[in-house]
């Protein structure tokens, strides 16, 4: 069910573990699959799980606990905002139905064109640049306001956002 390719860089994470654990590679795994197909199907966990040789409820535990993994479709700029509490006390609400009257779409959803999806996330780990959000879990933009919001999308339709680049924060001013 996984391509050549697919298993080849999940044998290389393996590599960073002992041999008996091949379970704490699952994270890795989920990710690199999720990557070349778009989203995680029980199917593709449950290919996982094998593969990994670890039970398959033990996977699905982790592709749902996660908020980077997607278990049906998202657009193609998923963005999830944090409102847990230090971005609450500033006042990621605010950001929130900025978001949700901008793309006409509520948390869960995708936009008709699917460019986006708006996703709500526990904390980030920023909370010095609350309120926040990230771009397909890859790029980070804190202090944000509805101003900002409009920049950051604007920027996104002009595709400057590169998917692959690793998890940088970003600060609009």
């Amino acid at each position: 069910m996984l391509t050549k390719i697919t298993r080849k860089k999940i044998d290389r994470e393996l590599k960073k573990f002992p041999i008996d654990q091949k379970q704490s590679a699952i994270i890795a795994a989920l990710q690199i699959i999720q990557t070349e197909n778009g989203f995680l199907t029980d199917e593709l966990i449950a290919f996982a799980a094998d593969y990994l040789a670890m039970p398959k409820i033990a996977a699905m535990e982790v592709a749902t606990f996660y908020n980077m993994f997607e278990l049906k479709p998202a657009g193609k700029y998923k963005i999830s905002v944090c409102t847990n509490i230090s971005c609450a006390l500033r006042e990621a609400d605010d950001i929130v139905c900025h978001l949700r009257k901008k793309l006409n779409i509520d948390f869960n959803e995708i936009t008709k064109d699917s460019k986006f999806s708006l996703k709500e996330s526990e904390c980030m780990g920023a909370c010095g640049g609350a309120p926040l959000m990230t771009i397909n879990n890859h790029k980070m933009y804190e202090f944000l306001t509805p101003q900002k919001v409009d920049q950051i999308l604007e920027e996104l339709d002009l595709s400057l956002i590169h998917i692959s680049e690793p998890t940088r924060r970003y600060a609009i001013s």
